[in-house]
């Protein structure tokens, strides 16, 4: 029968544990797969975020010889921000080791590794939806907690209001949605001031309700009918994507009960993909003598033992994420109707 002694194994220490997680496939998130958040592993728990306005200026004609106007210089600003921590664990019980003996080739640790992983792995699955549900609150401008209340406004942050959101008109079968779909892109193209490349594009994480009722609309299915996917895609429509007026749309699935990580039924978030410094993930280091000072990881994970009755191990694991946006002003909403 496996002990608790076990995990004074080297195995089962910080390192070894993290660099094990590092290893382990994550669960599919949608924001996570896109390459939305551009990650800088940090070695401090602040984190300096510097915001600069490139000014342009028509230039006045002079007389020769006349003193020159001097160019107005940017304004910046620099903030400092720290790193949030989100941590939760697990208790593996004596008495859960209990039926785990040594079998065939595998051995007595190799089985607790099994048992480990397996934990290790359902709380990374807690950790993982709340990163997404960070990601998704960055790509709108408000991170939010898991109980609603707000980490971060990066609108109030830099002192910016909140763009309006736009009518897409979905239910008047004469609405332009192409020209919708124009709006918000010059919206963002003019508000990115510098960060926009070449490469950028628009894309739009949209509820049940606005995603069914764009693509049955009357202006977008002459489109949608001649779309070489369009026969599959009417298929099975749900949490697929259809790109449209210069925008990719997807129907964003979250989690089952489509309200604690989910975008509102008949509305639409558009944000850029591909955007110099737009959106940036910063992890700090854990608060162990492990890893101070060291570049910070997504994800820590550690066996903390019970040394007084020897009756239990916790897995813990951490994860010192901060989730940013720094052109908040290029964040678009639309509404169904």
């Amino acid at each position: 029968m496996a002990t608790l002694d076990i995990f004074n194994d080297d195995a089962f220490s910080m390192v070894q544990l993290t660099d094990a997680l590092d290893k382990m496939p994550h669960k599919p998130q949608f924001l996570g797969q896109i390459g939305v958040f551009e990650t800088r592993p940090v070695r401090t728990i602040t984190v300096a975020i510097e915001k600069r306005d490139n000014v342009l200026a028509l230039v006045q004609t002079s007389p020769r010889g006349t003193p020159l106007d001097e160019r107005e210089r940017e304004l910046r600003d620099v903030r400092d921000f720290r790193t949030v921590r989100i941590a939760k664990g697990d208790t593996v019980y004596a008495h859960e080791l209990q039926s785990i003996r040594a079998f065939g080739s595998e051995t007595e640790m190799m089985q607790v590794q099994q048992e480990i992983a397996l934990r290790m792995a359902r709380v990374m699955d807690d950790i993982e939806l709340t990163h997404e549900n960070m990601r998704l609150g960055a790509i709108q401008g408000i991170l939010t907690d898991a109980d609603g209340s707000t980490i971060f406004n990066w609108f109030t942050e830099w002192g910016i209001s909140q763009p309006a959101e736009i009518d897409f008109a979905l239910t008047t079968d004469d609405t332009d949605v192409r020209a919708k779909c124009a709006e918000v892109r010059r919206a963002m193209q003019r508000n990115a001031k510098g960060a926009w490349t070449p490469a950028t594009m628009v894309h739009a994480i949209c509820g049940d309700t606005f995603y069914d009722s764009l693509i049955e609309h009357p202006n977008v299915r002459t489109t949608f009918l001649n779309w070489a996917a369009a026969a599959e895609l009417r298929e099975n429509k749900a949490f697929e994507s259809f790109p449209y007026g210069g925008i990719v749309f997807h129907n964003y699935r979250g989690t089952d009960d489509n309200s604690t990580v989910a975008v509102a039924d008949a509305e639409a978030k558009f944000f850029p993909v591909g955007a110099r410094g737009v959106f940036q993930v910063a992890y700090s280091p854990a608060e162990t003598f492990d890893f101070v000072n060291t570049p910070g990881r997504p994800i820590y994970s550690m066996i903390v033992p019970d040394r007084d009755r020897n009756a239990w191990a916790r897995v813990e694991e951490y994860s010192y994420p901060l989730f940013m946006c720094s052109r908040p002003e290029m964040l678009q909403r639309a509404k169904r109707a």
